[in-house]
């Protein structure tokens, strides 16, 4: 048993790593060969698990072969666009000017309640609004919508003045001070002590979230409280 369980946690460290190694992007949308290669991945790693009498480091190898071979066809693709349209395939317009393109989605095996479901997810539910709608190669739906139907923007409403939309910083994360967002928000640890003490909190450990932004400041939530302090 404890052979086992070693061999599956080598095994879940190894793939863990191999989805780390082929890049973020794998981990969100894939591509077809980034699917294939996952599947591959995990069908590979669960034999090792499932059978003592099979070598662990006959599952390994196949496992980084896939790796190398993806890592090795990704970069081809950056250098040649012949071998990146095999390997990925290119983006189908399927609506073009308020106008669905019948051949493209016969071609691509897309019924129209496909479309009109993702049109529905990206809020758009009239055809007639969309000036182009592309099919990616991950299987997503693009939609530029026309410009009567586009939603109005700072820059429509020409405001010289509207305050940025920035990421605030999680400056403490459940008692511990997140150095990396204290340095983002160009603040210091002097800084953070001084608003804790202007709120009657001597301990960081009490807090459990703090986090601030450059339009709306500076907030603070206790540990066992819903309340945010301000």
């Amino acid at each position: 048993m404890t052979v086992l369980i070693v061999r599956t946690f080598i095994l879940y460290l190894i793939v863990v790593a191999s989805m780390r190694i082929m890049g973020k992007r794998q981990i969100g949308e894939m591509q077809p060969s980034e699917l294939v290669v996952a599947i591959m991945i995990s069908d590979l790693a669960s034999v090792p698990m499932q059978s003592i009498d099979f070598p662990l480091l006959s599952g390994v190898i196949p496992v980084l072969t896939l790796i190398v071979a993806e890592i090795f066809m990704s970069f081809a693709g950056l250098k040649s666009r012949f071998l990146r349209k095999i390997i990925t395939g290119e983006p189908s317009i399927i609506i073009y000017n308020g106008h669905v393109n019948e051949k493209e989605l016969r071609r691509l095996r897309f019924s129209m309640n496909d479309l009109l479901e993702q049109l529905r997810i990206n809020n758009v539910p009239n055809i007639a609004d969309v000036e182009m709608a592309m099919l990616e190669t991950n299987g997503q739906i693009s939609i530029i919508q026309k410009t009567d139907a586009r939603s109005v923007t700072v820059k429509d409403l020409k405001i010289k003045d509207a305050q940025r939309s920035v990421l605030p910083c999680m400056l403490i994360s459940d008692g511990d001070i997140v150095y990396k967002e204290l340095k983002r928000s160009k603040k210091n640890i002097e800084w953070l002590k001084n608003q804790l003490k202007k709120r009657n909190i001597n301990d960081i450990k009490e807090v459990f979230i703090a986090s601030y932004d450059v339009n709306d400041g500076f907030y603070i939530q206790l540990k066992g409280e819903e309340d945010i302090i301000r």
